[in-house]
């Protein structure tokens, strides 16, 4: 299974995942927190992963957009924040 992909680009997040490729300024990023509900509460949120199979579910909060990130790697949240 192919999970999420974080990396840094200068100031931006890099978060990849299958074909899509999505860049957020890093200023834009409000917070980054642990869901623990199944589909994630932002009802709104673009969601990115698998939502099975995935241990760890990351909301990350921006001043445009919300992303829901179903992954198994914990590490993920430190690259973002």
């Amino acid at each position: 299974m192919l999970d999420v992909k974080v990396k840094e680009k200068g100031d931006n997040v890099m978060i990849k995942w299958q074909f899509s490729k999505i860049e957020i300024p890093k200023s834009e990023i409000i917070e980054v927190i642990s869901d623990e509900t199944y589909s994630g509460q932002e009802r709104a949120a673009i969601r990115i992963g698998f939502p099975y199979a995935s241990t760890e579910r990351f909301v990350v909060k921006t001043t445009k957009e919300d992303y829901i990130l179903f992954t198994s790697s914990v590490s993920i949240k430190e690259k973002i924040e």
